[in-house]
This record gives C-alpha cells, sequence and structure tokens, in this order.
C-alpha cells in the first residue's frame, strides 16, 4: 500500500469516529430518527475507508506522478524501429609478426671489428695444399735466430717472457724458472739441463707445417722466417702437450685447458690474418665452435 491510499484510510476512518461521536452527542439529547441516521452515515464512512483499503492493496506502489512499468511481454519482441550498428569492440593490436629492422636478430649482433670473430670472419677459406717440398730449417731459417737483434736467441726471449722466477746466466740464457702451463694448467718447473730442458718447449701456435700447407708457400722466405720468430706465434708450454699437439690445426687439437681455448684459437686466427695465411672449412668450424663462447673476445697482440 502506497502513502497516499494509507492517508486515504486515516482520513476516513477518523472522519467516521469524528461522526460516531457526534451522534452519540445527539442521540443522548434526541430520541426517534436522529440516532439511525448518524449510524448509518457512520457505517457508510467506515465501508468507504475499507473499500478503499481494499483496492490501494491490490496495485503495486509507485512513485507519485511515475507511470507504471508495464507489464512483461512472453516471448519475442518485435519493433519497427530501425536498429543502429552493434558497437564495436575495441581493436587490440597485436605484436607484429614483422621484424624491427633496426634491431638485430638473435644472432646477428654486431661484430666488433677488432675481435677474433670478426678477424677470422676475413680469412679465405680453402683446402690444404700438399705438404711437399716442407723443409723446417730451408724454408723456415734456422731455430731460434735472433730476429730483432737484441743479442738473445728467439728461445731465451719467450722464456723469460713466460717463466716466473727466472733465473738468468749473463743477459740471455734462462738456467731456471716456473712455468704455469697455458696448455693444461699445470705447474711446471723448468731447470736446463740435457734431461730437463725439454719439459719446457716453445710451440709455434701456428705450426710451421701447417702454414706451409695453408698460404707459407708463396709469402717469401723472409716473411717465413719472420714467421717463425715471431713472439704473436710462440708460447713456452708443458713439453709433452706440444708433442701431442704436433702440426695440428684446431680442427684436430685444441688445449687441455678449456679456459686458455679461447686466447689460444685468437692466437692462431691473428698469426694467419698477419701472414696472410688462410683456414681449411673444417678448421673455421672448430674456431668458430670455440668463439662462440667468448664472441668479445680480442684479436690477440705480440707482447
Amino acid at each position: 500500500m502506497g502513502k497516499a491510499e494509507r492517508s486515504v484510510e486515516r482520513i476516513a476512518v477518523r472522519e467516521a469516529a469524528k461522526a460516531l461521536r457526534r451522534g452519540a452527542r445527539r442521540g443522548s439529547s434526541r430520541r426517534g430518527r436522529g440516532p439511525r441516521r448518524w449510524m448509518l452515515g457512520a457505517l457508510l464512512l467506515i465501508g468507504c475507508a475499507v473499500a478503499g483499503t481494499v483496492l490501494a492493496a491490490g496495485f503495486p506502489d509507485t512513485p507519485s506522478g511515475a507511470p507504471s512499468a508495464p507489464p512483461p511481454v512472453s516471448g519475442p519482441v518485435s519493433s519497427d524501429a530501425p536498429e543502429g550498428p552493434a558497437p564495436e569492440d575495441p581493436v587490440r593490436e597485436s605484436p607484429s609478426s614483422e621484424p624491427d629492422p633496426e634491431r638485430p636478430a638473435p644472432g646477428d649482433a654486431p661484430i666488433a671489428p677488432d675481435t677474433a670473430v670478426a678477424v677470422l670472419d676475413s680469412l679465405p677459406v680453402k683446402g690444404r695444399a700438399p705438404k711437399t717440398g716442407y723443409d723446417r730449417t730451408g724454408e723456415f731459417g734456422k731455430a731460434w735466430t735472433d730476429v730483432d737483434g737484441n743479442g738473445c736467441r728467439t728461445r731465451e726471449d719467450i722464456l723469460r717472457r713466460d717463466l716466473d722466477d727466472v733465473v738468468l746466466d749473463g743477459a740471455c740464457k734462462v738456467m731456471s724458472g716456473t712455468l704455469v702451463d697455458p696448455y693444461t694448467g699445470r705447474t711446471v718447473a723448468f731447470v736446463r739441463g740435457e734431461q730437463t730442458s725439454a719439459l719446457v718447449q716453445i710451440d709455434h701456435v701456428v705450426a710451421l707445417s701447417d702454414a706451409w700447407q695453408k698460404g707459407a708457400q708463396g709469402i717469401g722466405y723472409e716473411r717465413r722466417v719472420a714467421l717463425a720468430n715471431d713472439p704473436l706465434n710462440l708460447l713456452a708450454v708443458d713439453g709433452a702437450a706440444n708433442s701431442a699437439k704436433g702440426d695440428g690445426d684446431a680442427a684436430t687439437w685444441l688445449p687441455e685447458n678449456r679456459g686458455f681455448r679461447c686466447e689460444y684459437v685468437a692466437r692462431q686466427v691473428s698469426v694467419k690474418a698477419a701472414y696472410g695465411l688462410w683456414v681449411t672449412q673444417a678448421e673455421q668450424t672448430a674456431m668458430r665452435g670455440v668463439l662462440a663462447s667468448c664472441p668479445e673476445q680480442p684479436v690477440a697482440t705480440a707482447e
């Protein structure tokens, strides 16, 4: 029941009560038809009030002055009004599958020109030439020639450079010292003597026989002598490891000490670039495999 119906009901009941009181007062002073008339009027007012209450109870409450909602209609509802276009869903941009031309693809990062990888890429790739005509002394000069003119044989220069705690006899001859072998990682004590000197040997990082078969035949005698005595191509190493290497390239031999492999390959690459030598396909593949773990490895320089 709404507020208006309840208000009507209260007014009707109040008026009926007033009529009953007035009738009671008149009935006390008048006799006869008076009582019957006021009683009928009171009953009529009460009846109106009750009827209004019943009628009001049959309708739902609605705000004053607001139209009632239409009853629900079962089944499909048709409308002649034209339907407007359905709202479009917001468009979400999906990541582009096209590569960004300003961003290098994985594995295609720019290579610094002073890295071993960059220099390796510049080396020609060819097959191994025949070893025919190779002669260590005849083609590469007498072993350990003093090419820098400092008065010391090349072997002594490298021992002084690579050993620790060096003891000299005079200005050049190394009598003893300690080598931390780069090929094995082991420490080797060097003592000059017929039975002990061979424990530490001087290795050509690019073996002279390998160089002969990969371009050194065509660089001239003086350049070959320089190659045989270049400190960039020489290392003091464990004698047994040097013997195991022989004249192998990177495709057939690498140092046991994995921590030195990047520097070792960088030296080989630098020597071959300096003297115009090439690499075989297998050799290049092996070098790439090593340098993949150290792409920023710089080219080697003579110390």
